[in-house]
């Protein structure tokens, strides 16, 4: 079964004076601004990559709930940070940090647990850049 999620853009103007917004099917972006203001300096808006990373924390983080369980292992948290990186035009990593609240886990078996969800979440399968995933086990 295919599951489709739809996005809309609007721009006008140039790409560096111009400005748009996105908005998502749910409206949780409802013509949320973004320009080249939000995305290269510090101006209120959204952009493209902070997009990419909360879409990245938010598969692979369910990924590795999804990846816990399937071993029997309940997470009290998982709380990741993704950081996209664009160089010269180009997004070249994406760097996943989780820190992680787990019963009775070894950290021989989190860490694997992470390689997988990294591995396998469909964010992940998407990008052609980099990635990275580190991690913290709190007690």
């Amino acid at each position: 079964m295919a599951i489709k999620r739809t996005s809309n853009a609007h721009w006008e103007g140039t790409g560096k004076e111009g400005k748009g917004n996105l908005t998502t099917a749910s409206k949780v972006l409802d013509q949320t601004a973004y320009s080249f203001l939000t995305r290269f300096e510090d101006e209120k808006g959204t952009n493209p990559e902070e997009l990419l990373a909360a879409a990245h924390a938010g598969c692979f983080t369910m990924k590795l709930a999804f990846v816990l369980q399937a071993a029997n292992f309940v997470p009290n948290s998982l709380d990741t940070r993704c950081t996209i990186v664009m160089d010269n035009g180009s997004i070249t990593e994406s760097q996943l940090h989780v820190v992680a609240s787990i019963d009775q886990i070894s950290e021989e078996e989190f860490a694997t647990f992470v390689k997988e969800a990294e591995e396998n979440c469909p964010v992940s399968k998407l990008f052609k850049a980099e990635i990275t995933a580190s991690y913290e086990l709190k007690a």
